[in-house]
């Protein structure tokens, strides 16, 4: 079993709101790359609605999940992703997974 926890987000512009989301979107991942609990961040771009955003991410525990929230970053996304976008989060904790070794 496993501690790492990940969280998939689906987000969706409003409309006319996609480029802002993009751009709100692109300056949490170098930032949320740095954390020390944070083992990916990585955003992904629907092919056939380029206005619908996934964002993958995988933290070591719950803590590294609660120290990214408490960002200055995170806390600017917070205040602005429900003027520009839908969205659905999902919080998981492995189940069977393989891990970045590949074992």
């Amino acid at each position: 079993m496993t501690s790492t926890v990940k969280i998939v987000a689906i987000l969706t512009a409003k409309e006319g709101r996609e480029s802002e989301l993009e751009t709100l979107l692109r300056g949490m991942v170098p930032l949320s790359r740095a954390e020390a609990g944070n083992l990916r961040y990585d955003l992904w771009q629907d092919s056939d609605n380029r206005g619908r955003f996934v964002l993958d991410e995988l933290y070591r525990n719950d803590d590294a999940i609660v120290s990214h929230r408490a960002t200055p970053h995170f806390q600017n996304y917070l205040s602005r992703i429900n003027e520009l976008a839908e969205r659905t989060a999902v919080v998981v904790h492995g189940v069977d997974v393989v891990d970045q070794a590949g074992t």
